[in-house]
């Protein structure tokens, strides 16, 4: 018993000895920080610095934060003018660039007799376009339809017939769409000496200032805020 004791204390005196000469190497907790910067590469060039310089460095280096833009104001709803035919399709001809889309409504005003009713694809933008749809009518075996190419405000859409009631022409309406025909809808005709006026919905303030400059060509007609009876 007692030679194992002693054993164990000479085993013990070992292990402290190659440690203290460092043939153990040393433990992280155990190393002092200035211990620790001697044994760095190039450590005489390293420097502590304050936690307020610290932050300051980082400010300067960091990437710069975004400018918010700001995006143009909306207009609720404007009207346009009180439009004969002629003049309305002179003026969607100089509306055309602005590509407003669903955002520009052409509306009759009220009291203003129906003569008949089409049924149509809308404008499909330019006569290459209009060919490719007539295309695909053609490849569903329709081929009752025209192109519109005149100055009309439909103008490069597709016409798939007149009908004297709106009955009639919703009842086109659904054969075609059984057929496979997509996009068309059913719209009432006026006579030429019936007065329209054009909704605008969503519109810039630039875009309403670019209103304003086409409508000097057409100085009877007026703006105005639109109303709900319409």
């Amino acid at each position: 018993m007692l030679k194992l004791i002693f054993a164990l204390l000479l085993a013990a005196n070992a292990a402290l000895f190659a440690y203290g000469k460092g043939y153990l190497g040393q433990f992280s907790g155990s190393e002092h920080e200035p211990a620790r910067l001697q044994r760095q590469h190039q450590a005489d060039k390293l420097q502590l610095i304050s936690a307020s310089r610290a932050e300051a460095a980082a400010a300067a280096v960091a990437p710069p934060a975004p400018v918010p833009r700001d995006e143009p104001a909306a207009i609720a709803c404007l009207e346009v003018g009180n439009f004969l035919l002629p003049d309305a399709r002179r003026f969607e001809e100089r509306l055309a660039p602005l590509a407003l889309g669903d955002r520009q409504q052409r509306r009759n005003l009220p009291g203003q007799e129906i003569s008949s009713y089409i049924v149509h694809i809308p404008p499909q933008g330019s006569r290459a376009a209009a060919e490719k749809k007539a295309d695909e009518l053609r490849s569903l075996g329709i081929s009752n339809f025209f192109v519109m190419n005149d100055s009309s405000p439909l103008r490069w859409g597709i016409s798939l017939g007149v009908f004297r009631t709106e009955n009639a022409a919703q009842s086109q309406l659904a054969t075609l769409t059984k057929q496979g025909v997509q996009g068309a809808r059913v719209a009432p005709r006026y006579s030429a000496n019936k007065q329209l006026f054009y909704q605008f919905r969503d519109i810039s303030e630039e875009t309403k200032a670019r209103i304003a400059k086409l409508l000097a060509r057409f100085p009877e007609q007026e703006t105005r805020a639109c109303t709900n009876a319409r």
